[in-house]
């Protein structure tokens, strides 16, 4: 689960990006973040990551406050929680295999068992048989399903996008969200922030809108349609 408890974020010159923000997101819940450009969806994802810290408040992500987390055990804070980004952050000189096997890598884990969970990671997202592949080679829509790979192959409790769909058309968006939904469907929690809201208004989940750095309105959108 994740719970923001009076959280304000304020940048050095002083922009205030969040300001007294309370929510909380179920644990396997999917939740939407949307609102106008600078309203704080993306440092509300990166305080979830621990990319940045409040300037005040507490923010508790799978049970466990962020405030109590050295800097030095961050990496392991971070190994269940899975981050998605608009641009992929692919490394475009490395085959699609070892960009999903990068975080395993990192862990330390061996050779064979990070074969079967990079495997079973791009058959989760329709891409198995690509491995040997380099990213510029794909579509776009594939890439970023090469990123939704890497952020899913440590099996992660927690997974956020920032933007996901930002640079894809509308039918290869309504397919990367379909893949959020599955993960979410299985006891992930996922916290996707979107513009977009003629996809994410029919999928029946509830839709957190930020306006100047707070928590403007929640709702639960439409059932999707069929």
């Amino acid at each position: 689960m994740i719970v923001f408890e009076n959280v304000a974020k304020r940048y050095p010159g002083g922009q205030e990006a969040l300001a007294g923000l309370s929510l909380r997101v179920d644990e396997g819940e999917m939740v939407f973040l949307t609102g106008h450009s600078g309203a704080g969806k993306s440092t509300l994802l990166k305080l979830i990551a621990l990319i940045e810290r409040p300037t005040r408040g507490q923010v508790l992500v799978n049970r466990q406050y962020t405030s109590g987390v050295s800097r030095r055990r961050i990496p392991a804070f971070r190994r269940n929680l899975g981050m998605v980004f608009q641009d992929h952050k692919l490394l475009s000189d490395r085959t699609v295999y070892d960009n999903v096997a990068l975080p395993l890598i990192i862990d330390g884990l061996g050779s064979k068992e990070i074969g079967r969970k990079v495997r079973a990671a791009l058959d989760q997202v329709g891409l198995l048989g690509k491995e040997k592949k380099l990213p510029l080679t794909l579509s776009s829509g594939e890439q970023q399903r090469v990123g939704i790979a890497r952020a899913v192959v440590s099996k992660p409790v927690v997974l956020i996008a920032d933007e996901p769909t930002g640079n894809l058309d509308p039918e290869l968006s309504a397919e990367i969200m379909r893949l959020f939904m599955r993960f979410s469907e299985v006891g992930v929690t996922v916290v996707v922030a979107s513009h977009d809201l003629s996809l994410i208004g029919g999928l029946g989940k509830r839709i957190i809108r930020l306006a100047n750095g707070r928590l403007a309105d929640e709702h639960l959108a439409g059932a999707e349609p069929g």
